[in-house]
């Protein structure tokens, strides 16, 4: 914990300076989590641990909660200012790494005994290890991860000695339920370090299968015991947004071998670093004549096919739960930290002679020369290798000199440790420095005047249930509405429904990562649909924004009886224009649609640049000042015009205005583009820069007639319910009695909802646009819906029934062992 504060202070990276934010930049996803759990714990927001009124317009929570929320050092954030919120963040990722090394210095003293302050200077290199300065400390939930690791082999160790089976299964209890993602891992890298152990037992083999099976058993009951966890989270898995898919394009060795090297940044190869100490001293392994030759080659033979299992796509994929991961498919390199630092052990625990060191070093200097050309080694690994390396062989070497004198040892030992303090420092020091200088690293907003300004504005503004604040396109962060509690369209996480997704992309709001990401808004008929009634939008000013206000529907509306709904009308066609669901959603015409003419659509540079059915407009990359393609339209006079180009990489120019695109099929959508209004003579024109050759839809142009919104927005305000309420997980509308026609509640329809009228049965609602839409029959006065998450039923059940078996087993246990009570006659003697 030290080393790490210490490189953070030097580099001047949050909380110890404001140049760099590297560890809590509110660009990471995680800080609004953290905030909306704030709020939660001070009951300061809208909904509740099953559902968030705040993000994609109404999204399900449980599972973001069990997946990011979990790790028992989040909750720190309840004791904390809202506005410093950062800081407990930031404190999650400290304590996680101190509590990690604390725990692998008590699992390496069950794997052998030996000095406890040797082996905590080792468990340092596991808690600063690559794998947490590069991937682990922007998520404060893997960090768990780290924990769970020293745990689990506690756990397993006990089951070697067939003793506290219970108090395992707890054990594993609590790392899957503090992430079970970065514990799934946990779990496989120590089931294989048990495995060895048992190999290398020289009881009775059916004793060892015993011993496994316990292992097994108590595994299997912890798992189950946190069911929900699982139940809900693998459920809203299968519901979220298909994640992009990721091609795995293997690791060559040379990178691989750099990475063995602590203090670079480079990927291209598993993150496993766990510094010079422990990489002389699992080279020196191999050569160290104390250890039995069997066990040497069980050790390194584990350390070689874990290390091998990182860089195979089938065992990649047995590692992240059968999926590869978005990104860095190296995140299981974790585990083969947790290998390294205890072959590390197993060598200095048996005080490795000044030969054997050497050899080791050697063996580290061919490695340094296979990885000499890696990009990876920069100046940072170089230094910390030519510098670290010798010192700590040295070290190592006076160490086995004087390990007769007690004070000599004890004086090294000082020495060792003041040697690994600044290493760690300087390794996260150098990883950090290398990140802040990388130009997709630097930060987006920290949580300052301008973000407090927000935050305020939109305090002030709230009237939900009766209609929503929207945080707009400024993008504070990757989750704007929690970080700043409104209730907006931004969302981001792994579990974004699909339904919410396609939805706002359906009715012309932007996303990121395919969808994982969706974004808010961006023209006014957007908003109207949703019950925006105050929203932020991006200006120049002293805080970078501006508040607006505008006339909104309710979230509940009413449409007529027979009104068209997902599946029974022509609109909802997948070829429809977006204006054309904005309408059918909205209930009233709005926009007029013109055609959009291409001048000269003939050929062009040999290439036709004719309209193309069921594609849209044909463009060619621009060539540097290329004169791009020119559309024409005409709509009347007054207008606002808004282009509708998803999927366009390039510039747009119309009205006076430029616009720079950058959407990529299907991993960026653009959303609703204001041109501006249209002129006297009504003639729009409108020039695109295309970045790349690609299409446009064939009609993307829409005119909106201001005054015919206006009158459909107070239409609905008079037809809606005379009051609606919200729950922290269900919404309830009162209309007029006997009111007939359709009631749209403005929430995407995600699995689990279930809707009432007049306390009838529930029933799954249907949709329109995909937003919920409740029947009212024959007439009614009020519409009940409740979001149930899906799969809690079921982990619960299960979760119940493990909880009663352990207990069982634990009582069954105290019965068995428990002693005759003693006489006062015996007592006293």
């Amino acid at each position: 914990m030290g080393a790490y504060c210490l490189a953070m202070a030097v580099q001047g990276t949050y909380p110890f300076g404001g140049r760099s934010r590297a560890v809590n930049d509110l660009g990471n996803q995680f800080v609004p989590f953290h905030a909306r759990l704030r709020d939660l714990m001070h009951g300061d927001t809208s909904g509740d641990l099953l559902f968030n009124w705040a993000s994609g317009f109404g999204t399900p929570f449980l599972a973001d909660f069990f997946t990011y929320l979990m790790n028992p050092f989040s909750w720190l954030v309840g004791v904390f200012p809202r506005d410093a919120v950062e800081f407990p963040v930031f404190l999650v990722t400290l304590f996680s790494v101190g509590l990690a090394a604390g725990l692998m210095t008590v699992f390496l003293g069950r794997l052998h005994p030996g000095s406890p302050w040797l082996r905590a200077l080792l468990s340092v290199g596991f808690g600063l290890s690559a794998w947490m300065i590069s991937d682990g400390f922007s998520d404060p939930m893997w960090m768990w991860g780290l924990v769970a690791f020293p745990v689990l082999g506690i756990a397993y160790d006990w089951c070697l000695d067939r003793r506290h089976w219970v108090l395992g299964a707890l054990a594993v209890s609590v790392c899957w339920a503090g992430n079970f993602y970065t514990a799934a891992m946990a779990t496989i890298g120590m089931a294989l370090v048990l495995l060895v152990r048992v190999l290398l037992d020289e009881r009775p083999a059916a004793e060892r299968v015993r011993v496994l099976a316990r292992g097994a058993s108590m595994t299997v009951a912890g798992v189950l015991l946190v069911a929900p966890v699982l139940t809900v989270s693998l459920k809203a898995s299968k519901l979220s947004q298909p994640a992009p898919e990721v091609v795995y394009k293997g690791s060559a060795f040379s990178d691989y071998a750099a990475h063995l090297f602590p203090g670079g940044l480079a990927g291209g190869a598993p993150r496993v670093s766990v510094g010079m100490l422990a990489l002389l001293l699992v080279a020196a392994y191999a050569f160290i004549g104390r250890v039995p030759l069997r066990e040497r080659v069980a050790w390194l033979g584990l350390t070689v096919a874990v290390a091998a299992s990182l860089v195979w796509q089938p065992t990649i994929l047995l590692w992240h739960g059968l999926a590869m991961p978005n990104g860095n498919p190296y995140r299981a390199s974790i585990a083969l930290t947790a290998v390294l630092v205890c072959v590390a052990w197993l060598a200095l625990a048996r005080r490795p002679r000044p030969k054997e060191l050497l050899r080791g070093a050697a063996l580290v200097l061919v490695l340094a020369v296979c990885a000499s050309g890696a990009k990876y080694m920069s100046a940072g690994p170089w230094i910390l290798a030519v510098v670290g390396g010798p010192v700590f062989l040295a070290l190592l070497v006076l160490l086995h000199r004087h390990r007769a004198d007690r004070r000599a040892r004890a004086w090294l030992t000082v020495a060792l440790a003041g040697a690994v303090l600044l290493s760690s420092a300087a390794t996260v020091f150098s990883t950090t420095r290398l990140r802040d200088a990388q130009e997709w690293w630097t930060p987006k907003r920290t949580y300052d005047a301008e973000t407090r300004a927000a935050y305020a504005r939109l305090k002030a503004a709230d009237e939900w249930p009766a209609s929503r604040t929207e945080t707009g396109p400024n993008g504070f962060a990757a989750n704007d509405p929690m970080l700043l509690a409104g209730q907006g369209g931004r969302y981001y996480s792994s579990y974004l429904p699909a339904v919410t997704a396609e939805t706002l992309h359906g009715l012309g709001a932007g996303w990121f990562i395919q969808g994982r990401h969706t974004n808010s808004f961006n023209d006014p008929v957007g908003r109207a649909i949703m019950g925006v009634s105050s929203y932020l939008v991006p200006a120049p000013g002293p805080t970078g924004f501006v508040q607006r206000t505008a006339v909104a529907p309710p979230v509940v509306t009413l449409r007529p009886p027979g009104a068209p709904l997902d599946g029974t009308a022509p609109d909802a066609t997948p070829d429809a224009t977006v204006f054309a669901r904005q309408e059918r959603v909205l209930g009233a015409r709005v926009y007029e649609v013109p055609a959009f003419v291409r001048a000269g659509a003939i050929t062009q540079g040999g290439a036709d640049t004719a309209l193309v059915p069921g594609r849209g407009w044909p463009l060619k990359a621009d060539r540097p000042r290329g004169a791009g393609a020119t559309f024409t339209a005409a709509c009347a006079p007054g207008t606002e015009a808004y282009l509708h180009v998803p999927w366009l990489a390039g510039k747009v120019q119309a009205l006076g205005r430029t616009v720079k695109t950058g959407g990529k099929e299907p991993m960026t959508s653009v959303p609703l583009i204001p041109l501006g209004t249209v002129p006297a003579d009504g003639r729009v024109t409108v020039k695109i820069h295309s970045s790349r050759g690609q299409f446009i839809p064939s009609n993307p142009l829409g005119c909106l007639d201001r005054a015919a919104l206006d009158r459909a927005v107070q239409h609905l305000r008079a037809t809606g319910p005379e009051h609606v309420e919200a729950g922290g997980h269900g919404i309830s509308a009162v209309f007029a009695p006997g009111t007939k026609g359709t009631a749209i509640v403005s929430v995407p329809a995600a699995t689990g909802w279930r809707c009432s009228v007049d306390g009838g049965q529930a029933r799954a609602p249907r949709t329109l646009g995909g937003l919920m839409a409740v029947d009212l029959g024959d007439g009614a006065s009020r519409v009940s819906c409740s979001f149930h998450t899906p799969g809690l039923r079921l982990g619960l059940a299960v979760g119940a029934a493990t909880a009663a078996l352990l207990l069982a087993v634990a009582v069954g246990h105290a019965l068995r062992t428990r002693t005759p009570r003693s006489t006062p006659r015996s007592r006293r003697s």
